[in-house]
């Protein structure tokens, strides 16, 4: 819904879900600085996952939708002070009218995060998932899991080497699916 300051004055009720922009990677520190003002609700979904680096698997935890966050309040007596928030660049506009969200929306968006605003991706292995292996001396290759040994928490690896079919085990924790 598009509408513009004036309208929002006029017609809205007092509490509205905006979208707001907000700095590059910034996110979550905006979102923290609006809720520690009284009588505004703001929620910035974020995903967690792990990616390969140079120091091995590592934990990222980035905004699900980069640059925006949302949060609820009445425009008229808050607009400014959101808008000045650390970490907030501003409202998302089209012109003169600024981006609103159904509150459907939001609770849709909420039952699908179960409720917490991070969201972990965790691809489940399974036999016959390709995986790259991220330590130890196949570092970098790519691997197809052949079986889940669940009471030691590792995998069995088919992996093509110089030629060669190699069934190896690897730490779950050592593999990463590939998408």
């Amino acid at each position: 819904m598009l509408l513009t300051p004036h309208e929002i004055s006029q017609q809205r009720p007092v509490d509205s879900w905006f979208c707001l922009r907000a700095q590059p990677k910034r996110e979550h520190i905006a979102a923290a600085c609006l809720r520690q003002i009284s009588d505004v609700e703001v929620f910035c979904p974020r995903l967690r996952f792990r990616r390969l680096t140079n120091r091995g698997p590592v934990w990222f935890i980035e905004a699900m939708f980069p640059g925006y966050l949302f949060a609820r309040f009445d425009y008229a007596n808050f607009n400014r002070r959101i808008r000045q928030g650390p970490g907030v660049s501003g409202f998302v506009q089209f012109g003169e009218r600024l981006a609103m969200l159904p509150e459907p929306l939001i609770h849709e968006i909420r039952r699908q995060t179960a409720g917490d605003e991070v969201v972990e991706i965790n691809p489940e292995l399974e036999p016959g998932r390709p995986v790259q292996v991220a330590r130890g001396p196949f570092l970098g290759l790519e691997a197809v899991i052949s079986r889940l040994i669940p009471s030691k928490e590792r995998v069995e690896i088919l992996i093509e080497w110089m030629g060669r079919t190699l069934y190896a085990e690897a730490n779950v924790d050592d593999v990463l699916p590939l998408a």
